[in-house]
Parts: C-alpha cells; sequence; structure tokens
C-alpha cells in the first residue's frame, strides 16, 4: 500500500480549477505545455504568471495563474 498521495495532471487543474497549494515552475511547465526553461525565460522577462520566492523556492499563486490566463485571453480576443 502506497501511502504518497498521486498528483493530478496539472492541466487538469486548469481546466477544472487550480489546486489550493503553490504551483512549482514544474506545474507551470506542464500546464502550459513549455519546457521549464521557457518558465524561467518569462520570469526573467517578467511574462508569463508572477512568481514569487520563498527561500530558494520559485513558486506561483494559482489565483496569480488565473488571472494571467484571463488577461491573456482578453487580450487575444481584443486583438482578434
Amino acid at each position: 500500500m502506497s501511502t504518497a498521495r498521486e498528483q493530478p495532471d496539472p492541466r487538469a487543474m486548469l481546466r477544472a480549477g487550480l489546486p489550493d497549494r503553490y504551483l512549482t515552475p514544474d506545474d507551470i511547465a506542464e500546464i502550459f505545455e513549455v519546457p521549464k526553461e521557457t518558465v524561467y525565460q518569462w520570469r526573467k522577462k517578467r511574462l508569463g504568471p508572477p512568481g514569487f520566492r520563498i527561500g530558494k523556492h520559485l513558486r506561483y499563486d494559482p489565483a496569480d495563474v488565473r488571472t494571467y490566463v484571463t488577461q491573456r485571453k482578453t487580450a487575444d480576443h481584443d486583438a482578434a
């Protein structure tokens, strides 16, 4: 019997609602289907969802990710 909890697919979580925990760069890369290096480049260039540091660890607030996606959808819709 395994005691480790299986993590759901982050892309499915974005469609169904993000988890109630801070997201990692790996989560962001998987959600947006981009390499993790792209996530770090977005942060360096101030693109993508805003992240923050907890000690040496980069984390993303699910609410900020939701806001980022909504803004992108609105910007893309307005540009069309």
